[in-house]
């Protein structure tokens, strides 16, 4: 997409993707129609709030109720010609009153990228209505992947064609990020990322870049079966990851048997076992959780990464999302939302980690504005929308050989500290005396700590004061290094879409074109965005065997499991043990 000549803050902005006229979206060759009538409720619902969604038939911008009923939240809307959708928002109007409260208003990026010509969602790239600047940015480098899961259309064969950037590409797009001028996190992704051959090349060249912190996104199978053939190699192949510049492994774990989780159950022991002989100790576990399949494990989920601390440090908990036309009884049957998650860990933790152990994603803000007021150096901040996602740290304590779970929450008033630093910044930002200041929260942070109910072999207070007062982050990393961090994140879908949150979405693509486009248009409105991109930049599949060889797609790449070798393991044993099918 070539740059046009509208100047902002010495760059140019992009084109928009579509346009606005005649009460209608032009969006490439479809025309998307605006409006309809405003969802009624009924006598037992009280209204929460109006937003803007989607009608999931043709697009359609609707107006949208959110309202509570029997404690629950829903989202109505009515298209003038498919009609009315219904489907859980969210499922405890309590806790989302409690995370309402922690809303922060978001900075937005600094630049926008694109020219504002139609309204959310269909100008994304990012545009000058974006609340939210990026967090956490995902780079897509291939679309091939070694497995072909039923629910997915995005692998190579299915798309039609091969989508794999070059590192020019790749360079083109990190500079792009490099305009928002903050902290660069970058997700690399497909497809399956460990398929490119040039995967190390690929990684240094972000490290060159100054991409700060760097995620693989894989589903883990290309470490197991290099591990199956001949070890040594998959950890030297682990090694030069790490080394070229991988912080964290981001890998697909839906359950910790076989039935809640057939994607990678047989491979991920071998997998983690590469990672421990390579030193890869920062291993994020994402299980996409689906009401009825894998809703029942998640508090052996959390117990695994317990028993698999020294490489494993966080749970990132993902509600599905439900893609496609689908009948109000099946979403219903499938359909999950962050309360209810947090419940099923609550129950299946016997009760240690608690709902209100959680906190929204935006508390992080109030951390965030502190250390901005005391330093005078502007942020990364986190504003999402508190439905979007939720976090917390739990402490392991051993207790005759079984884990136990201490939420930070117990020995730590997290919502007094918090308040007593929102305090504090606002003080700061009105012209107190940063001296001042630091000196009364070196002596008031410890109020807000029980020693007694905290771990005794880290000093939590020490650790709060080098971060907010010193701003020495080793600390913070020690603490990472302690303690298992358990997040969740719930991305939309067509029928619980809510243009609010969109607009303050913080988890990104960056795409050749050098648009920066929330996931959540990315990836629902596919068609708009994330195909439409890929064919634009797309390889022929003829063009790339003749190129790579017929071993590099089709039936010929993908992976064949042999369950009953991996079966017989002593790794595959040790690391199932304690869980049952």
């Amino acid at each position: 997409m070539a740059q046009v000549e509208t100047e902002n803050k010495g760059f140019r902005l992009l084109p928009a993707p579509s346009k606005f006229e005649n009460g209608e979206v032009k969006f490439g060759d479809r025309d998307i129609k605006i409006g309809g009538p405003l969802p009624k409720l009924a006598q037992d619902e009280k209204l929460i709030r109006v937003t803007h969604s989607l009608c999931p038939a043709c697009y359609r911008l609707l107006p949208a109720t959110i309202f509570e009923k029997d404690e629950k939240m829903y989202i109505r809307k009515i298209c003038p010609e498919h009609g009315e959708f219904e489907d859980l928002y969210y499922g405890d109007v309590g806790m989302y009153y409690k995370f309402d409260y922690w809303e922060y208003e978001g900075k937005g990026p600094r630049v926008p990228y694109v020219d504002l010509k139609s309204p959310c969602p269909y100008n994304c790239g990012l545009c000058p209505m974006h609340h939210q600047h990026s967090a956490l940015v995902n780079l897509v480098i291939t679309n091939r992947c070694d497995l072909s899961c039923w629910y997915c259309f995005f692998y190579a064969e299915k798309a039609g064609y091969v989508f794999e950037p070059t590192l020019e590409q790749i360079k083109f797009m990190v500079d792009q990020l490099k305009r928002q001028d903050t902290t660069i996190v970058i997700q690399v992704t497909g497809g399956e990322p460990t398929l490119r051959e040039d995967i190390v090349e690929v990684i240094k060249l972000l490290r060159e870049s100054g991409v700060r912190h760097i995620q693989l996104n894989s589903w883990g199978g290309t470490f197991a079966k290099m591990y199956m053939a001949d070890p040594d190699k998959a950890v030297r192949y682990a090694i030069a990851l790490r080394e070229a510049g991988v912080n964290t492994v981001y890998m697909s774990f839906d359950g910790t048997t076989r039935k809640t989780n057939p994607k990678n159950h047989w491979e991920v022991p071998y997998t983690l076992e590469v990672f421990r002989r390579a030193g890869m100790t920062s291993v994020v576990l994402v299980p996409t959780v689906i009401k009825t399949v894998n809703d029942h494990d998640l508090g052996n989920i959390v117990k695994f990464a317990a028993r698999n601390m020294d490489v494993v440090r966080a749970i990132n908990f993902q509600p599905v999302s439900l893609t496609g036309m689908m009948k109000r009884n099946m979403r219903a049957k499938f359909r999950i939302t962050i309360p209810e998650v947090l419940k099923n860990i609550e129950d299946q933790t016997d009760g240690e980690v608690t709902r209100d152990s959680w906190y929204p994603i935006g508390t992080s803000v109030v951390f965030s504005r502190l250390v901005e007021a005391l330093t005078g150096k502007e942020q990364f901040e986190m504003a999402n929308h508190p439905s979007c996602g939720a976090g917390t740290y739990i402490y392991i304590e051993w207790r005759n050989g079984e884990p136990h779970f201490i939420p930070i929450s117990k020995f730590i008033d997290l919502e007094g500290l918090l308040e007593y630093f929102k305090e504090k910044a606002e003080e700061l930002k009105e012209g107190a005396n940063k001296y001042w200041i630091g000196m009364k929260l070196l002596y008031n942070v410890r109020k807000f700590i029980d020693k007694e109910k905290g771990p005794k072999d880290f000093d939590v207070y020490k650790m709060l004061y080098n971060v907010v007062v010193s701003h020495n982050y080793e600390a913070l990393g020690e603490w990472h290094y302690r303690t298992l961090f358990l997040g969740t994140m719930h991305f939309m879908d067509l029928y619980n879409y809510d243009i609010n949150r969109v607009m303050r979405c913080d988890i990104h693509y960056v795409v050749p074109d050098g648009r920066v486009i929330p996931f959540c248009t990315y990836n629902v409105l596919n068609d708009l965005y994330r195909d439409k991109v890929l064919r634009e930049y797309q390889i022929p599949l003829d063009d790339w065997i003749k190129k790579h060889g017929e071993n590099s797609l089709g039936d010929a790449m993908k992976y064949r499991r042999v369950a009953s070798t991996l079966e017989k393991g002593e790794i595959y044993k040790e690391t199932y043990k304690y869980f049952n099918e």
